[in-house]
């Protein structure tokens, strides 16, 4: 005689997600080789003050030199690359340190002045202030009595 075993959902559900966690385990494994190189997107903050633009940039790892930064027109680029370490024969078994080339590329809606941009490195965060141009900077206008 055949045994009957009544459905059980949460036990289907179960086994459903064991067998996903098995396959994301493995697709992990097998694909530590590759992981973290070629391009990637630039993390990067941006805030307005009343005077200008600022970009915080995070680039581990590199040297003020090694970092391009252009400005043409309302157009800004960031680009760099950083290099594995040497050693590539090591077997990694977890590898989210990025690496490569990177480039971001931003569109300024607002005039700046090209010729006070600053940009400054200080523990590998690239900071670059865009002083807004002076047409469009807030004033303050007094209001005169008429005669």
């Amino acid at each position: 005689m055949a045994n009957i075993t009544r459905w059980d959902p949460i036990r289907d559900m179960i086994s459903m997600r064991q067998a996903m966690d098995r396959l994301l385990e493995e697709a992990f494994a097998r694909g530590t080789e590759t992981r973290g190189t070629g391009a990637w997107l630039l993390p990067m903050d941006a805030y307005i003050t009343d005077d200008a633009i600022v970009i915080r940039a995070d680039v581990p790892g590199l040297k003020p030199e090694d970092i391009e930064i252009t400005l043409e027109g309302d157009t800004l680029s960031i680009r760099g690359e950083i290099k594995r370490e040497e050693g590539n024969e090591r077997k990694y078994v977890l590898l989210e340190r990025p690496t490569g080339k990177f480039e971001r590329t931003l569109t300024i809606g607002t005039p700046i002045d090209h010729d006070k941009v600053e940009a400054s490195f200080k523990d590998g965060v690239l900071t670059l202030t865009l002083p807004k141009a002076e047409a469009v900077k807030p004033r303050q206008i007094t209001v005169k009595a008429g005669k």
